[in-house]
């Protein structure tokens, strides 16, 4: 039993000690080189865990080490049992043995299992690069990577994608200092990007009227079902390429890839993790009849229960309910430890699948965990452009491409999560008006607050 452990022993019990001390030489590189890895590889250990091809080497040597593991206890076994043995007593002892074999080695096949299910998600989700990304720089000079975060609402009822949750994550790629841009869904004349859209629509988006108010929300779903207006992209493609050239010039930065979920595989992923913790300032109603309720306090809530948290209007609207998606993204992310992932790590991975999809190229994995990890660790603020700072119906993009690069370029501040905030009403940017934190301050168009301060 103790060569399951110690390889070589019963080697050097019954005298054969080269080939014992060749064994446990061999299980103590091994050893040593996992626990060097482990202590000293840190981020870039993570990097590799994401690539397909680390993924599979790294489930073929588990499995080769399992199989090492059973021949090193049955050879074992062999030259320690004693001749005298009954025909009961050695069928008693090769069952010990076989249970021994699968106790070491289940561990050892479940990690080839999550490494088979990991790469299987990388694969899936992310696409390979058109281009080559080179390994000195991969953020191609950039000081800050914008990602636009969609939440996309395709209920069985309605027609198309609609995306009523748009923010986008700038994220200072030396720092992980991130400032996050939540934009309306009912945006209203929307500049469109030069070519074919802004021939068609050169005074602001306007979709298909009377069919539709033309709102920012309708134009991943008009790009998918107008080719015409996005040429060079193909069907699936079409809605995230308008969409992201669009914002790109609301907020006046280049927005470079998109990650979209799905809000019904969003309750998944939260089901997954085991619910999602959130502070209630005020009960939330929900439901076609007002039937649900989540109370007012600190609440653990289940997938169904944050899809609701995030989406409900009743007694409410659209800006309350952006600053709630914004605490709950939040929340997702300092939620999300080690050990949660791990403990529902292949439901995370069905639903990842089936909720997810993006442009971000599989070979930027490794640097976008790395910077990941440093985004845990700096400070996460938000801007909401939302009344009184805009005004949805006669928007000043303007004035909002201000906010942004004021966002940007005033250094991040660390405030206590009890000091006030401030807003700036739209139309009077010189004039500073305390409000209260939390959502109702996210709903004042607060300008630039860490969400710890926000959410409370």
């Amino acid at each position: 039993m103790g060569s399951a452990f110690v390889w070589g022993l019963a080697h050097i019990w019954v005298g054969r000690r080269l080939s014992g001390l060749l064994l446990l030489g061999i299980e103590l590189i091994l050893a040593a080189g996992v626990a060097t890895a482990a202590l000293t590889a840190g981020p870039a250990l993570l990097a590799l865990a994401v690539q397909p091809v680390w993924l599979w080497a790294f489930a073929l040597a588990t499995l080769l080490l399992a199989t090492a593991t059973v021949a090193v206890v049955i050879r074992s076994y062999l030259l320690v049992r004693p001749e005298s043995l009954s025909a009961p007593a050695r069928l008693l002892s090769a069952v010990a043995i076989g249970v021994l074999c699968v106790l070491v080695v289940a561990p050892m096949a479940y990690a080839a299992r999550l490494a088979y299910i990991s790469q299987t998600v990388v694969t899936s989700v992310f696409a390979r690069s058109v281009t080559p990304i080179p390994v000195s720089d991969p953020w191609n000079g950039r000081e800050r990577i914008n990602i636009l975060l969609i939440g996309a609402d395709a209920a069985a009822n309605r027609i198309g994608i609609r995306t009523d949750s748009m923010t986008v994550a700038s994220v200072d790629t030396r720092t992980g200092d991130t400032v996050l841009f939540g934009l309306p869904r009912n945006l209203e004349d929307v500049p469109m990007p030069p070519g074919p859209a802004r021939e068609r629509f050169p005074d602001g988006f306007q979709g298909e009227p009377p069919y539709s108010p033309g709102l920012l929300n309708e134009v991943y779903q008009y790009a998918e079902d107008h080719p015409e207006t996005v040429p060079r992209a193909s069907k699936g493609h079409r809605g995230p390429t308008l969409l992201k050239k669009t914002v790109s010039g609301i907020l006046g930065i280049e927005v470079t890839n998109y990650a979209m979920v799905d809000m019904w595989g969003f309750v998944e992923i939260i089901d997954a993790m085991g619910g999602v913790r959130v502070h209630i300032r005020e009960p939330i109603v929900y439901g076609r009849q007002n039937e649900g309720l989540i109370e007012a306090g600190r609440r653990r809530l289940s997938g169904e229960e944050a899809l609701w948290y995030g989406r409900s209007r009743t007694f409410s609207d659209d800006y309350v309910r952006m600053g709630r998606q914004k605490c709950l993204m939040n929340a997702v992310a300092k939620q999300a430890d080690p050990v949660t992932v791990l403990r529902s790590f292949e439901r995370l991975a069905d639903a990842a699948v089936n909720a997810v999809s993006t442009d971000i190229p599989r070979e930027l994995l490794p640097d976008l965990v790395e910077l990941a990890g440093k985004v845990k660790d700096a400070e996460i603020r938000s801007l909401q452009f939302v009344p009184p700072l805009i005004n949805t119906g006669y928007p000043d993009y303007d004035l909002i491409r201000r906010e942004v690069t004021a966002a940007l370029t005033r250094p991040p501040t660390r405030p206590s999560p009890s000091a006030p905030l401030v807003a700036r009403p739209s139309g009077r940017p010189d004039k500073e008006t305390k409000v209260t934190g939390g959502v109702a301050g996210a709903r004042a168009g607060v300008s630039a607050v860490t969400l710890d301060a926000a959410c409370g």
